[in-house]
């Protein structure tokens, strides 16, 4: 099983942190930094200093980078023009030398439209699927050929569809918890469909929606990856664990229920369950980027034992 790190730098965090937390990713052998696309904190957290822009802070990481991957759960689809997140993946791939990954959503939380004088459009989920048609096809274009488009929400006429990633396909990212419109884009769209924040249960049950979806679609299920989101809070004893819990603002007995906490063999006892249902990839959502100990102790003691 993969297991990437996952940050929520609305919370909190500037560019340096997030470097340092990226740096620690790559040299304690994770496959992946990810980060979310927020511009308003959540909860109690204050935010200081400020947020940052998810695809700013991975060009960053890019050149500041070798190996891991680099990518979104999830660009908020209400935050950018499909073209121009084109332009902008695009470029990032090429500046990291193909390592990026794209997870797109269709954008959720209203506070922070409200606080950026971001448009919060009602009509979302058919945004976001023009969105995924147009960023796809302007990659597959050919080049020398143009790139057209007439839809509801967007047209696109004669682009060059440039620049092109340097991977043939950069890999697209779906997820999410709805059980016919979100399975059906991600049989159509995906290359990783991702529950977030799901329980043993419901990654099965939405797995299993998505295979379906796939085998209607014409495609064989086990083209995509499934993977899952989950909180992290791992210590060597429990006084560790509750240590930890206490920093993020979190119950243990309810991290251990709803996440990945515990000691390292919990831990690792409990990924083997999501491994049983269909997941062979798991994003930490670590949320006290300050403690890179955390990090390590993942490293050294649950991811070593992964196959």
């Amino acid at each position: 099983m993969d297991l990437r790190i996952f940050t929520e730098p609305q919370q909190g965090a500037d560019y340096d942190t997030l470097l340092r937390v990226a740096r620690a990713t790559e040299d304690l052998g994770f496959d992946a930094f990810f980060r979310s696309d927020h511009y308003l904190s959540m909860g109690s957290a204050d935010g200081l200093p400020g947020p940052t822009d998810a695809w700013i802070t991975l060009a960053g990481l890019a050149r500041e980078t070798q190996r891991i991957r680099l990518g979104t759960l999830m660009t908020a689809g209400t935050f950018r023009l499909p073209g121009v997140l084109a332009i902008q993946v695009a470029q990032v791939d090429r500046m990291s030398g193909g390592r990026v990954e794209l997870g797109l959503g269709a954008g959720w939380f209203e506070e922070e439209h409200k606080a950026y004088g971001i448009p919060f459009p009602k009509e979302k989920f058919g945004r976001l699927e023009e969105q995924l048609a147009i960023v796809t096809g302007l990659w597959e274009t050919e080049i020398g050929k143009t790139f057209s488009y007439d839809g509801e929400f967007y047209q696109l006429t004669d682009s060059p569809a440039l620049p092109k990633p340097v991977q043939d396909r950069v890999p697209v990212l779906i997820g999410g918890h709805g059980a016919s419109r979100t399975p059906r884009l991600a049989a159509r769209y995906a290359d990783e469909f991702n529950l977030p924040f799901g329980s043993l249960e419901e990654s099965e049950r939405q797995f299993g929606r998505v295979r379906a979806a796939a085998e209607e679609a014409g495609r064989a299920p086990d083209d995509l990856v499934y993977s899952n989101a989950l909180v992290v809070c791992v210590g060597k004893d429990d006084a560790e664990v509750a240590r930890r819990a206490a920093a993020i603002g979190r119950d243990v007995d309810e991290l251990k229920a709803n996440g990945l906490a515990g000691s390292p063999a919990e831990v690792v006892e409990k990924l083997g369950r999501y491994a049983a249902v269909g997941s062979t990839r798991v994003y930490l959502q670590v949320l006290d980027l300050d403690d890179v100990d955390h990090l390590e102790l993942i490293s050294a003691q649950v991811q070593s034992q992964l196959g």
